[in-house]
């Protein structure tokens, strides 16, 4: 009898197994990796949880599934066992079908090439443009630092004009690329990272410019919840400056 229920309970695991349901692969290589473990993870209820992953022993290449309920950033993690996990993560917008990573051993994220995701390539195209405006910003804040150390009054003001210039030429393009890319989960996904501090006109243009599928998604939901907290605190300012 006992024989019978550990082939019962054997079988089990096995169909258990192989009914698994996935509608994501992440595939790939990691060249000059012999030995390591990749983690495929995503955020859930603010915690990083893995998904799904996969032991490298000699062989470079990879292979990893999971189920995906809509298109989402996750991460593709390598552990080299070498206690440094800061630079050996690539976050990537991951949707249903097949995806490739391919990276290196010694410049994991600099290296990764990702393909397979239409809202990978908008968040890159994005984030290609957008560095422009982060070296800009860079300019500025040693021009600060140099007109502070020199006790250059007119030319900090100068300078924090310049700033505030440049803030609003990011905020302006940001919701302008995210309403011409408005059918991808990639845009609500965009304005909550990079212009979550935006005057709420400009969320709202862009969220009113989404489709229920969009509004519906997670990032769309993010945003919504977004717009909401920013109405919240006028309400509050508006409260204290009339006491």
């Amino acid at each position: 009898m006992k024989k019978i229920l550990i082939a019962a309970a054997s079988l089990l695991l096995i169909v258990s197994c192989q009914t698994k349901e996935t509608n994501f692969s992440l595939t790939g290589n990691i060249k000059g990796l012999k030995q390591g473990k990749l983690y495929l993870q995503k955020i859930e209820d603010t915690l990083v949880v893995n998904v799904d992953s996969v032991i490298i022993d000699g062989d470079a290449n990879y292979s990893l599934e999971a189920f995906l309920k809509e298109p989402e950033i996750m991460f593709l993690y390598l552990d080299k066992s070498d206690g440094d996990r800061n630079d050996d993560i690539v976050d990537f917008f991951a949707e249903e079908g097949e995806m490739m990573i391919n990276s290196s051993l010694d410049n994991f994220v600099s290296d990764a090439k990702i393909s397979g995701s239409k809202n990978q390539v908008v968040l890159e195209e994005y984030e290609g443009i957008i560095k422009r405006f982060s070296e800009q910003n860079l300019d500025l804040i040693k021009a600060s630092f140099d007109a502070e150390k020199a006790g250059d009054q007119e030319k900090m003001l100068t300078v924090n004009k310049s700033y505030e210039s440049l803030l609003k030429r990011k905020y302006l393009y940001t919701v302008n690329y995210a309403i011409t890319h408005k059918d991808k989960e990639a845009s609500p996904y965009i304005i909550i990272t990079e212009a979550f501090d935006a005057n709420v006109k400009y969320l709202d243009t862009v969220y009113n410019s989404y489709d229920k599928e969009i509004r519906k998604s997670k990032y769309g939901k993010e945003l919504k919840d977004l717009i909401k907290q920013h109405r919240k605190l006028i309400k509050l300012d508006k409260k204290v400056s009339k006491k």
